[in-house]
């Protein structure tokens, strides 16, 4: 059941953290951090929250509106980073994947946090506490709720670039690998925002 539990068990601020856009073949990674500041009080008013890969996009709008209300209350802080295609091509996904996440824990600007994470990874940054925790995303509120941002700000983001690159349907697909994309793909070729490190790209550009 996801809740604030994990949560509740550190003394001082938790940030949990998640990411979107590890698999895609186009588009940068984002990841979210979430501080909520009242556990007691929100736990009941939270219940819109899951995982944003089991929601639907309509849900995941609806969801992040509520958001937005809590964060004018002060009740939650959130911040995002995100490491580019080229840092993606240059060190690997997962490398990059931290490097973002070290962006949003950096933002918030604090001397010491909980860092609660969702995967099987570490961090190691700076002298932060942290915690890794498969499928957090259906565990953790704070965590929950990263995903949800950090899903709506790439969504938003992939939907703009596809107004730049109008032969790609990423408002549709956010840059994973549909039958679509790969279509467009070996029609057009790859874009700048395309990962050559992932296939079939890395494929494409070689066989050229």
């Amino acid at each position: 059941m996801i809740n604030f539990e994990i949560e509740k068990s550190y003394n001082g601020p938790v940030i949990g953290l998640d990411e979107v856009g590890r698999g895609p073949l186009a588009g940068p990674v984002i990841s979210c951090g979430c501080i909520f500041t009242d556990y007691d009080y929100l736990q009941d008013k939270l219940k819109f929250i899951d995982d944003s890969k089991k929601i639907s996009s309509k849900k995941r709008k609806l969801a992040f509106n509520h958001l937005l209300k809590l964060i004018k209350k002060n009740l939650l802080i959130y911040k995002l980073g995100m490491a580019t295609v080229k840092e993606i091509d240059e060190m690997n996904i997962l490398e990059a994947t931290k490097l973002s996440m070290k962006r949003v824990i950096d933002k918030f600007n604090l001397s010491k946090a909980n860092l609660i994470i969702d995967g099987n990874f570490k961090l190691n940054y700076k002298n932060y506490s942290e915690q890794s925790i498969i499928k957090g995303d259906q565990l953790s509120i704070s965590i929950a709720t990263a995903s949800i941002i950090a899903k709506i700000h790439r969504d938003r983001l992939m939907t703009i670039l596809s107004k730049k690159f109008t032969q790609f349907t990423w408002n549709k697909n956010a840059g994973y690998g549909t039958k679509q994309h790969l279509k467009e793909l070996i029609s057009n070729g790859p874009t700048i925002y395309h990962r050559k490190s992932f296939e079939p790209i890395k494929s494409l550009i070689h066989n050229k």
